[in-house]
């Protein structure tokens, strides 16, 4: 009996001796996707001659140019470099294909008189009503897909009924979604002195099938006259693509930092 004994704690013994951890898995932002909203024959939201898609854009490559130019480690790519339409499925079939770390998605808002300021969106049920109109008008663009009942499963933008499934849908990426729509939010308001409508969640499609931490940015209001003027400018746009990239800079620390995977 005390020979069977010493038999099993000599076999545990070994069995201790001769496991090896599995190693902490090392998280690092490589490739990042940055998705300027609308273009080619989606304009987006419209005051005078400016357009939404063409500030969308101008920002998205400021952003772009900065991580290159402070991250030559990280690869960036962008949905679109030219005034093009890009459907929506393909935006995030282009951050999937890519592997990418982060993806980014970058727009202007519309409102009623008064609103102003920044928000950035990640996905997740809408909770107000203000929420879901803005969902809508930015799902409003795959009525110009040819094949938008297919690549949709018949999602309807302009129907609330449609939103439901996003209450189903659980984001596995939310936490470091949030994580980043906090920064970006924290370097508008305090770095840039912009007014933060704050982060929220509502059933944007371009966010739905991306398999990384996914975010819309709102970088301000077109129907505001101070926002206009801001983001019908050279300072305005380098300053909102400057708090863009500063968040992500801020974002690649920490999590690179952390060592720990969501």
């Amino acid at each position: 009996m005390v020979k069977k004994f010493l038999s099993i704690g000599f076999c545990l013994t070994l069995l201790l001796f001769s496991f090896t951890p599995l190693e902490r898995k090392s998280i690092r932002v490589k490739t990042i996707v940055i998705d300027p909203g609308h273009g080619g024959k989606d304009p987006g939201c419209l005051k005078h001659k400016t357009r939404e898609k063409d500030i969308a854009l101008d920002i998205s490559l400021k952003v772009g140019q900065l991580i290159q130019e402070n991250m030559p480690d990280v690869k960036v790519v962008f949905t679109r470099k030219d005034d093009r339409f890009v459907e929506l499925h393909d935006r995030a079939g282009i951050a999937n294909k890519n592997h990418a770390d982060l993806f980014i998605s970058v727009h202007v808002n519309s409102g009623p008189s008064g609103m102003h300021g920044t928000e950035t969106y990640c996905m997740g049920l809408h909770k107000t009503e203000q929420n879901l109109e803005i969902a809508q008008r930015e799902n409003s663009s795959i009525l110009m897909e040819d094949d938008h009942k297919e690549n949709y499963e018949g999602f309807d933008p302009n129907s609330p009924q449609s939103y439901i499934l996003f209450s189903l849908f659980q984001n596995a990426f939310m936490q470091s979604s949030m994580k980043l729509a906090h920064k970006i939010e924290t370097e508008f308001q305090l770095s840039n002195k912009r007014h933060s409508r704050g982060v929220k969640q509502a059933g944007f499609l371009v966010l739905w099938k991306t398999s990384m931490p996914s975010v819309l940015v709102e970088t301000g209001f077109i129907t505001d006259t101070a926002d206009y003027k801001l983001l019908n400018s050279e300072s305005g746009r380098f300053d909102s693509a400057w708090g863009i990239y500063s968040a992500i800079e801020d974002y690649k620390k920490d999590i690179e930092g952390s060592g720990l995977e969501e």
